[in-house]
Parts: structure tokens; sequence; C-alpha cells
């Protein structure tokens, strides 16, 4: 109860020195892009307070459950492979996290068998696609993403460990071209947007891209971290607020890893820019701590879980805004 009370403290504090008061109610919501094959289904949705009254925006690119039947009926065990695919209702966090905190908040509605926000549009396997690549300079975009998607986790993801191949036969190009026009580009547009009037705002922004992960292995007798904090090794993310993430897991009592084996993909590459204001983590959260034992549905952890992860905005929150605040952006954003 005292570092609730005391958190609650510094954000009011926080507050206080713009002269303002936390927001309370209703954020407003907007949508934008759609999904190809559901009629009227947007592929994103945002929540945000207006002006913003923390520098925070969560991200989910993965938990998303719209399926198109289309969809569905070319894959092979839509069951079993549809739910391992996804950050399984890892949504339900950061929605609640961004209720009780005011950060902002962007959900992807378009699933991950789709097409993976967390990869580049190029990085495709065009071996699971009709026809193949339209030229040879577009067929490996670099070694690094050819690499991904030969491995089945590309754009489109193409296997899964215990089942194989996902699809039971190609992507026509025209369809994977809506896939990128209807569900990617809107995506990450709408982030570049919503990342840009937070950090105007408070002269830096900190992007947590919200991610859930299977249960991870222990080692040489140590339990499992059941949190991983990814900033692409240093290049995402300023230091000091990486040590306040890993400060607020441990005082919540939560084994946490850095880096490994999750140290952040294409929407940290893409959109951080730590020399500019804009900082970016990857949070993975062992799926255990939220869901019931089948990893299927919310369980008993998940309020808890919340409580862990919305503290960790909050006080990312408070380091971000000194941070925007000792190199002189704050007078600046509000002239």
């Amino acid at each position: 109860m005292r570092a609730k009370a005391r958190q609650l403290l510094c954000m009011n504090r926080l507050f206080a020195s713009r002269g303002e008061s936390p927001a309370h109610g209703n954020a407003a919501a907007c949508s934008g892009g759609s999904v190809p094959g559901l009629e009227g289904v947007p592929a994103y949705t945002v929540w945000q307070h207006d002006p913003s009254p923390v520098p925070v925006v969560i991200a989910v690119p993965h938990a998303g459950r719209s399926y198109p039947p289309e969809l569905v009926s070319r894959m092979r065990q839509p069951a079993y492979s549809a739910p391992r695919l996804e950050d399984r209702l890892v949504d339900l966090i950061g929605r609640a996290v961004a209720e009780r905190t005011g950060a902002a908040l962007l959900v992807a509605h378009a699933p991950r068998a789709m097409i993976d926000l967390n990869r580049a549009s190029d990085d495709v396997d065009w071996d699971m696609v009709g026809g193949g690549a339209p030229d040879a300079s577009s067929a490996v975009a670099s070694p690094a993403s050819g690499r991904r998607a030969r491995s089945g986790l590309g754009l489109v993801p193409r296997r899964l460990p215990g089942l194989g191949e996902l699809w039971k036969w190609p992507i026509a190009r025209h369809d994977l071209a809506a896939r990128i026009e209807g569900v990617h580009q809107p995506y990450h547009g709408a982030l570049a947007s919503l990342l840009e009037s937070v950090r105007v705002r408070w002269g830096a922004v900190l992007l947590i891209d919200l991610h859930s992960m299977p249960p991870l292995s222990a080692r040489a007798g140590e339990p499992a971290a059941e949190f991983v904090v990814g900033d692409r090794f240093g290049a995402a993310c300023d230091g000091a607020l990486v040590a306040e993430a890993f400060s607020a897991l441990g005082q919540a009592r939560r084994l946490a890893a850095h880096n490994r084996p999750y140290a952040g993909g294409y929407v940290l590459e893409r959109h951080a820019r730590r020399h500019g204001g804009v900082h970016c983590l990857q949070l993975e959260i062992d799926r255990r701590t939220y869901l019931d034992a089948a990893l299927a549905e919310p369980g008993p952890g998940l309020g808890e879980t919340v409580d862990v992860v919305a503290m960790l905005v909050q006080r990312m929150a408070i380091a971000v805004a000194d941070l925007g605040r000792e190199r002189g952006y704050w007078h600046a954003a509000a002239e």
C-alpha cells in the first residue's frame, strides 16, 4: 500500500507540474484501416485522451481475433494454429492498463495469421505467394528479413512447430497486397502519428509494444523470467528508462530478462528515435501469469498482472516526462 501511495503522489506531482489534473472518463476511440474479407471491420482502434495525460503509448499488434471465413478455410487445423499465433488476449491487459493510467492505446484487430505487424512489409517468403516475387529485386529485401521469412515467421507466418505448414495453398499476390494496404500501412501510420502527437506535447514519448510469450525454460536451476524487456540492445530506448522498467518489475517481485530471447522487432526498428525523443520498449509477458492452465482464457492472475503493468507504466511515465523536461522540450511543446 505504501508503494501505491508513493506512486499516486508522484503522478499527482507530474500533473501539477503542468497545471493539470489526471484525466477522467473514457478516452476517445478512433478506428482505421480494414480487415480484408470482413466488411466494416477496422484493422485497428486507437483510444486516446486529448490532451494526453501521460507520455506513454501502448501498442498491441499480435492479439487480433477478427478472422475472415476465407482465411480460416485456407488454414490447416485453424483451431490449433490460430490461437498459437496470437499473443492470446494480451489486449485485455493493454486495455485495463490504459484505462487505469491514461496511456494512449493502439490495438490491432487483424490477426497475426493474416499479417504480422512486427515485420516489414517486404519481409515476405515469396515461395508461399502464387507466382513468386514480382521481380528479382523484391524477393529478399535484406539478409535479416530473408532469414525470418524462410524460417516461417515473415510478414505472413508460414509454419508452426508441431504443425508444419499453416496453409493449404499459396496466397495470391492481390491478397497479399490487400493485407498490406488495408492493415499494415494504416496501423504503422496510426502508430507514427500517435507517437508524434504525444512527443510534441511532452517532449519525449515511450512506446510499450505489448506482447505475450509461451513459458520460458528455466536455466541452471534458476526460475524462468516472467517478463522480457527488449530495447534492441540499447538502440531503441534510453538506458535510464530501461533501468526504471527493471526497477518497477523488481519492486513487484517479478523475474525479468533483458533482450533475451526477445530484443524487439520491426516495430521498434521502425519507430524508435531515441535521440529525437521517441523511446520504444518491447514487453513480453508469460501467458501463465494472466491466462488459465490451458493458456486459452483469462485466468486468476489477470488482475495481478494488470496491477504490475499499470505500476510499471506509471513509473515509466514519470521517468519519460522527466527526460523530456530535462532536455528543455516541455516549454517548447507547450508554446
